[in-house]
């Protein structure tokens, strides 16, 4: 499977020219099997008040996205954008498959307080997984990396692939990569991080950085071979081996 991140830090507020951008680069990832984007593209991180920035329902996005899926015959990540859905605004992440259909949308569960995101957006309340191509993957986004247990309900729904949308500040790359190789160790899966701020990474289940970006715009790509996660699982099942006897 050939995974591709479209890396680009958007314009604050400018939708237009960000959604602009977004369709360049997704044309220019098209020979790939899945396409992720960054954490809040179409709007940056963050403009206020965000509710003058929400995509209704996310209609347009779900269009440009699906439009874009089927074109190119490519599964997409939608990163995530802000969605006003009944009044309550959400970070949200759309996942469309080959054919332009939406399989999925996920609503980021774990608000990052210092930034203020508790205070306008809304909660997320459940995982989501879902199939690309026959291969169970699932999203989280940017601040839900540093929640183990919640990205282990992820790896015990059956993700072999774990999707993060995220716009994480560089002040903070090293814990970031720490905890990308920590969650892809623990839980056996590939990690597939798209950072708008640069440094963009794909992570073996083994925990090795298997590409790498650089800070500016850019498409980066991999090939994944799920048989070497078998390779890792038959070698030391960690799942299989946890003990939830302990008080």
């Amino acid at each position: 499977m050939k995974i591709s991140i479209a890396q680009f830090k958007s314009k604050l507020g400018a939708v237009d020219e960000n959604f602009s951008s977004a369709e360049r680069l997704l044309a220019a990832a098209k020979n790939s099997d899945v396409i992720l984007l960054p954490e809040l593209w179409s709007t940056g991180y963050y403009p206020t008040p965000v509710e003058n920035f929400a995509d209704t329902d996310g209609t347009r996005t779900k269009n440009f996205l699906c439009a874009a899926a089927k074109k190119f015959s490519v599964n997409i990540i939608g990163g995530s954008v802000i969605v006003n859905d009944g009044g309550k605004i959400f970070n949200r992440s759309f996942v469309v498959d080959r054919g332009g259909k939406i399989l999925a949308a996920y609503d980021k569960t774990h608000l990052f307080s210092f930034a203020g995101e508790d205070k306008v957006f809304c909660a997320g309340e459940k995982i989501s997984v879902f199939e690309l191509d026959g291969v169970k993957c699932g999203v989280a986004i940017c601040y839900d990396l540093r929640f183990p247990e919640f990205i282990r309900k992820i790896a015990l729904a059956g993700a072999e692939i774990l999707f993060i949308p995220a716009a994480w500040s560089l002040k903070r790359l090293t814990p970031r990569q720490i905890l990308t190789k920590a969650r892809a160790i623990e839980n056996q899966i590939f990690v597939v991080f798209a950072n708008s701020s640069g440094i963009s990474e794909v992570v073996n289940p083994r925990g090795e950085v298997v590409a790498e970006s650089g800070r500016g715009e850019e498409i980066l790509s991999a090939e994944i071979n799920l048989s070497e996660r078998t390779e890792v699982i038959a070698a030391m099942n960690l799942l299989a081996d946890r003990n939830l006897r302990v008080d």
